[in-house]
């Protein structure tokens, strides 16, 4: 049985409420919660993750479906509880594609198996997952 390798991201603090995160591949991405946002907040970057997850698979389908989308977009809005943590408590994930015989039908289709088979953002979302805190002293 092979496993999955693991994602690393390494954060590193650059002031006020501004992150700098690293991937395992290299990768940047900028997680900005300041006065003066120069990057996404926390929670923007999980509607993000959501988002690009379940384009990812939509188009996949889409296309192995012989119906290549032309256009596509996803509107994601977030509603977070009043109270902390202030959790999301409802994703809305709006797909809005066109194309040559493109209908509602196939595109709810291609969604539907994203956000239940395959987009793993979206089955972590739905899950309880095991969080492990370790603290290294510098």
């Amino acid at each position: 049985m092979t496993s999955t390798p693991k994602k690393t991201l390494k954060v590193t603090w650059l002031g006020e409420q501004r992150y700098l995160g690293v991937s395992g591949s290299g990768h940047q991405l900028l997680i900005d919660n300041s006065a003066t946002k120069i990057g996404v907040s926390p929670m923007e970057a999980l509607l993000g993750a959501l988002a690009t997850c379940t384009a990812y698979d939509v188009v996949e389908v889409m296309k192995k479906r012989r119906t290549p989308l032309a256009s596509y977009r996803i509107e994601v809005e977030g509603t977070r509880a009043d109270t902390d943590p202030k959790r999301y408590t409802h994703i809305t994930v709006r797909h809005i594609a066109g194309g040559e015989g493109i209908t509602a039908e196939a595109l709810e289709r291609a969604a539907h198996l994203s956000h239940e088979k395959y987009c793993s953002v979206a089955a972590s979302l739905n899950s309880e997952i095991s969080v492990e805190t370790q603290v290294e002293p510098n």
